[in-house]
């Protein structure tokens, strides 16, 4: 667990060396901001979050499993992330922040977080 970290993980880099290649600037871990965006885009208002399926819990996802040993405390941490994640997603939209959440099985691919970034900033998605 100690060797866990929050911040500069690899599908976070994944996704800043795409932004950065599509010609995007940025600011990272915006403390100031809820939820502390791993990514934020002042100039589009647009905070990014890149999103570990197995502590975010991702639905759907094969990543997302559920360890088979101290199931009632692994589910009160999930469940208590969800919520975390969810509140940090309510107040930035109510603060006038366009949220993007990004989901490590979906940074395998850059043309998938390519294609996700370029539909979000330009209006095709919420």
């Amino acid at each position: 667990m100690a060797q866990i970290t929050g911040r500069n993980t690899g599908p976070e880099v994944r996704v800043r060396k795409v932004l950065h290649r599509l010609g995007y600037r940025f600011r990272l871990h915006r403390s100031d901001l809820p939820g502390c965006p791993d990514i934020v885009l002042p100039k589009h208002h647009t905070v990014v979050f890149v999103h570990g399926c197995f502590w975010h819990r991702h639905a759907g996802c094969k990543l997302a499993y559920l360890p088979k040993s101290r199931t009632e405390f692994w589910n009160k941490k999930f469940e208590a992330n969800i919520h975390r994640d969810q509140n940090a997603v309510e107040t930035l939209v109510h603060l006038g922040w366009r949220v993007l959440v990004l989901w490590e099985c979906q940074t395998k691919d850059d043309t998938v977080v390519e294609t996700a970034i370029h539909e979000f900033l330009n209006g095709h998605a919420r």
